[in-house]
């Protein structure tokens, strides 16, 4: 996806990201509510759709992708 940010907008994200990563206490949840923040009204560039009950190494490549940070989202159809 995508979002376009103006100039004032990035100096305001990185000034927050640089105070919560700075915290010794709540490091990981300041983070996470910065980044949050950030990846909100995004414009999604593309989907995929896969079936894991006939590909093989689906869990696994899910878990590459999460490891590599993209959010990933699973709909299932389960009867």
């Amino acid at each position: 996806g995508q979002r376009k940010l103006n100039h004032e907008m990035v100096q305001e994200w990185l000034k927050d990201y640089d105070e919560a990563n700075r915290k010794t206490a709540g490091r990981e949840e300041a983070l996470d509510a910065v980044a949050d923040r950030l990846e909100r009204h995004i414009e999604l560039l593309g989907a995929t759709a896969i079936e894991d009950k006939l590909q093989d190494q689906v869990p696994e490549t899910i878990e590459k992708i999460r490891e590599a940070g993209i959010k990933l989202w699973v709909l299932t159809g389960d009867k």
